[in-house]
């Protein structure tokens, strides 16, 4: 093995105490004095190796390994050290660390890339702190939407304000752009989020494609009244409107068993949240995911017929607003033979899957082809403190990465 299996021990081992609740827990937001810390022990990571590191005005940690030709399209590679609230030690910090220690063993070599080679944690790719994430991806890309700086936190933060606050100047924005085709491809590794490699008794695996995620927000309205008085026949509850809505994603997901697609409610907040009181308000979030984008529109076709049905039956107003839409996306197959090349090298067996979850890799590649590395993470656990990877399986991922960036531009 090339890559130091020890080093790589000592980042997951750093990162895992900044943001750390209960044991084996992760809380650490986009934007936030957590992450900016933590960028500070990668940032020091990768300049010990030689790398050139900045902060961009999207909140992004960049890290570049110069190439012989500077003016050649990149390389890039990473993923985001943002986590979940609720949040495990693995998710997209092992895209990141893996990239560091794959690109600093490159560097420590004395091997002088054909191109420039950029590792990058992408900032919010979560997208729970401001309800809309892939920011820092979209950012580089010149994707950021109308609007996006005045979404607010739960504590009534803006992401303009949160921006600041972490040393990014807005007004940069154009200049933080990765120009069309400056960027030849992005590599990105991940755990798997699934139980397929556990099950499988396979440490890696190499991704097929990610499901495009639609993620939605709903507001319903009724009226408050007294729980004791108003007769049933006369309530415009908006709870009871929710409740056959979160029925409905189900169902409607369901429908298409045994094919991919997922549907889930997230989030139920109810006005005014007392127990004698008819729910006035509920706002809530909604998403459907899948490879197979016809299938993907017919639920929200589904879901769009059975929101206006509940509304008419029970008396209700509502507003439905699209917070996130991409398109599902395939990986580029001449980085898939790459990437199972640099496994046969390695002894090692990798199947190919599909992503549910999105990842920064869905938005880079309206950018570039792109390929992703799956690592084996127990039970399929991911977004929850039980998220477990194994030191051993992380460093097969960071050595598998390390023989593809080689064989792509070494």
């Amino acid at each position: 093995m090339q890559i130091n299996a020890e080093r790589l021990q000592h980042f997951f081992e750093v990162s895992s105490e900044i943001g750390k609740i209960g044991e084996t827990g992760m809380c650490r937001p986009a934007h936030s004095p957590l992450e900016k810390k933590m960028f500070e022990h990668a940032k020091g990571w990768m300049e010990a190796a030689g790398l050139t590191v900045r902060i961009d005005s999207f909140g992004n940690l960049i890290g570049r390994l110069r190439g012989k030709n500077q003016d050649a399209p990149i390389l890039m590679t990473g993923s985001h050290l943002d986590t979940q609230p609720y949040g495990g030690r693995f998710d997209g910090i092992a895209g990141v660390l893996c990239a560091i220690e794959a690109v600093i063993t490159i560097a420590e070599k004395g091997i002088v890339p054909d191109s420039s080679i950029d590792v990058i944690a992408f900032a919010d790719e979560e997208s729970w702190r401001f309800n809309k994430g892939l920011f820092g991806s979209r950012g580089i890309l010149g994707k950021l939407e109308e609007g996006e700086l005045q979404r607010q936190d739960k504590d009534g933060i803006t992401r303009e304000q949160a921006l600041f606050d972490f040393g990014c100047d807005i007004t940069r924005f154009k200049d933080d752009e990765y120009a069309p085709g400056s960027i030849r491809c992005f590599i990105e590794l991940h755990i798997e989020q699934g139980p397929i490699l556990d099950r499988t008794n396979k440490p890696i695996g190499i991704v097929s494609g990610i499901a495009g995620p639609l993620l939605l927000s709903l507001n319903l309205k009724g009226m408050a009244g007294h729980a004791g008085s108003v007769p049933m026949p006369l309530r415009k509850d908006a709870l009871l409107g929710a409740a056959k809505v979160v029925v409905a994603v189900n169902e409607i997901a369901s429908q298409f068993t045994p094919a991919p697609t997922v549907g889930t409610v997230g989030t139920l907040n109810v006005f005014p949240s007392s127990r004698n009181i008819i729910p006035e308000v509920v706002n809530m979030t909604m998403e459907f995911r899948d490879i197979e984008m016809a299938r993907r529109d017919t639920c929200e076709r589904q879901l769009k017929d059975e929101i206006e049905a509940i509304a008419q039956t029970h008396g209700l107003t509502y507003e439905l607003t699209v917070d996130t839409d991409i398109k599902s996306s395939y990986c580029a197959d001449w980085i898939k033979d790459t990437i199972r090349a640099s496994c046969v090298d390695l002894g090692l067996e990798a199947p190919e899957l599909v992503s549910g979850p999105f990842h920064d890799a869905l938005v880079m590649s309206d950018a570039c082809d792109y390929g992703m590395i799956f690592v084996r993470c127990k039970d399929g656990i991911s977004h929850n403190p039980l998220e477990y990877a194994s030191y051993e399986d992380l460093a097969l991922g960071s050595e598998v990465l390390y023989l593809t960036i080689l064989n792509i531009v070494g």
